[in-house]
């Protein structure tokens, strides 16, 4: 029987085009302004744009949508490649918009020429006051029916910076009365005198994006122009500028669902300020959405783009799940990260009974979801450090851990049995003690008698020192950014979204980590080495607990 394979839209119209002979082959760009850090949302464009290209044997151009001088950085142009990189993407090249500044302007002579732009003399504010609303239609600026040869003339001494900024612009004329306002005679090229990180100061005049998008597509050689919902209004004007400029072999524009993803904010604008006022610690703070913050928690590029792969490409906006990117994550690391044991609030649990000075290596596996990573082997001694909350003094009838007369297993060791507890002045448990059963040894009773509980352990006197830090979701609405009756996005924050904790114990295993290790703490959680960390004092980040408790905390 054969297989049906399902195919998205975008598959649909590049399969139409290729039958067709509009194109013989398929050639797509991802177009990032750099003007600040990649985020999520940005993973389902990057998958997009470099997933068709690859699935039609076609090539992917990385492009910097560089037309806006005042907000770009050589410094985002680095860290845009090196999260492509990152997600094990690979680009045909590296063009920019700038590249095509001669073509882009070539072409707006050739709309003047055509009676098809004009010089404006409005003010910003007296176009938008023209431009009208979306019930009402805008109306003509006084400046619009100026001759081709005064407009040419106007144009060429902008270009030598003869008017100060803003004085004038270059704008399309097509249709004050448009239902589209996009189309209400859009401005395509501003005066501003401003140095740019590749053209320094050649230009004086810059081109708009919406005018310089399908140029830089169409000379480049896209053919199939992907970018998100928010531009379907806007591709009218793409069509009209490369149909008036005349091209042969025009792009074409298609449009698919952003990702929007609850719990989360992606605006640059606000991002900024969380930056700014140090509510975070950077851009890549493993709390943001960007994904050198990510990749610093410890998500990993297979487990982003698995989660892309299942939300799959849709027309329609929809708001996805933070906890389908957390179950990505969780999939992932549960097949590769090796397991440790780490006590994040510890306490000491004392044998009582295990001889002085003894020290046994117990045997455990590295993961038990893949065999052939082997084996370790971890420290048992008569001291040992434990969770604080793996004991209770007064433990309610479903607590299988320790509590006075409960046996319990060590993981991977033996059985033993609470006996009591030490506390301080103020009555805080310090010390638990217990005696344990020889004949237990690698976690089973020759007798047969079974625990309900296992905990684990580290060895007091082999314990690596670490600070640790618990990181979850920075909002606690799943708008933040437009969330009801809130004044601020800042107002939906969640006080409990980075917790330290200084004295966690880390078994010896963890002896030289390096950043970017990752590792499963077993029972706690999945975790990495954060950049911060040193030999002295190792830092872990928590990437993603064992499993979503979001939801039970926020019912």
């Amino acid at each position: 029987m054969e297989e049906i394979v399902s195919k998205n839209f975008i598959e649909e119209a590049i399969d139409r085009d290729l039958e067709e002979k509009v194109y013989d082959h398929v050639q797509t760009r991802f177009p990032p302004e750099p003007n600040g850090y990649l985020h999520i949302g940005h993973a389902k464009a990057i998958s997009i744009d470099f997933g068709m290209a690859e699935k039609y044997n076609g090539k992917c151009n990385l492009r910097l949508d560089d037309t806006n001088p005042t907000k770009e950085d050589t410094e985002y142009v680095d860290a845009i490649m090196e999260d492509i990189k990152w997600l094990g993407f690979k680009w045909d090249k590296v063009l920019y918009a700038s590249d095509y500044f001669d073509d882009i302007y070539e072409a707006a002579i050739k709309l003047i020429k055509k009676g098809k732009a004009y010089v404006d003399d409005l003010s910003p504010e007296e176009i938008r006051e023209y431009r009208g609303t979306l019930t009402s239609p805008g109306k003509n600026s006084p400046f619009r029916e100026r001759t081709i040869e005064e407009n040419l003339d106007l144009f060429e001494r902008m270009t030598k910076g003869e008017y100060p900024d803003g004085a004038k612009v270059l704008r399309a004329k097509i249709d004050m009365a448009s239902p589209n306002l996009n189309m209400r005679d859009p401005i395509i090229y501003r005066i501003l005198r401003a140095h740019h990180h590749r053209t320094g100061d050649k230009w004086i005049v810059y081109p708009m994006y919406d005018f310089a998008h399908p140029i830089s597509d169409t000379v480049e050689g896209v053919t199939h122009s992907l970018c998100s919902l928010e531009f379907e209004d806007h591709r009218p004007l793409y069509d009209w500028v490369l149909r008036e400029v005349g091209y042969e072999n025009p792009s074409r524009q298609i449009e698919f669902a952003r990702m929007n993803l609850n719990y989360t904010l992606t605006s640059k604008r606000r991002c900024l300020r969380l930056v700014n006022d140090k509510i975070v610690s950077g851009w890549d703070d493993p709390r943001m959405s960007t994904l050198c913050g990510m990749r610093r928690r410890g998500y990993t590029p297979e487990a982003i783009r698995d989660f892309c792969d299942r939300i799959g490409i849709a027309k329609a906006n929809s708001v996805i799940d933070f906890a389908l990117l957390e179950a990505c994550i969780r999939e992932d690391l549960n097949k590769k990260a090796p397991r440790a044991m780490a006590v994040l609030r510890p306490i000491k649990l004392v044998i009582d009974n295990y001889p002085e000075g003894q020290v046994e290596e117990i045997e455990v596996e590295v993961n038990p979801e893949n065999p052939e990573m082997g084996t370790r082997t971890v420290e048992f001694s008569k001291e040992l450090y434990i969770e604080e909350d793996d004991f209770m003094e007064d433990a309610p009838k479903k607590y299988f851990r320790l509590t006075p007369g409960r046996e319990v297993r060590l993981k991977g060791a033996y059985f033993v049995t609470c006996t009591g507890c030490e506390k301080d002045e103020n009555g805080r448990v310090t010390v638990v003690h217990c005696t344990y059963d020889p004949e237990t040894k690698g976690g089973d009773a020759p007798d047969g008698r079974k625990v309900k509980g296992t905990i684990h352990f580290v060895s007091a006197a082999h314990a690596i020192d670490a600070t640790v830090r618990l990181y979850d979701r920075l909002f606690n609405v799943e708008n933040p950014s437009d969330e009801t009756g809130v004044n601020d996005f800042t107002d939906n924050l969640n006080k409990e979204s980075m917790i330290v904790l200084e004295n966690a114990k880390l078994e010896s295993n963890l002896n030289s980590l390096n950043a970017g290790d990752t590792f499963q703490f077993l029972r706690l959680g999945y975790f990495c080495v954060d950049k911060d960390s040193t030999p002295e004092k190792p830092v872990l980040n928590r990437t993603v607990a064992l499993k979503d408790s979001w939801k039970k905390i926020n019912k």
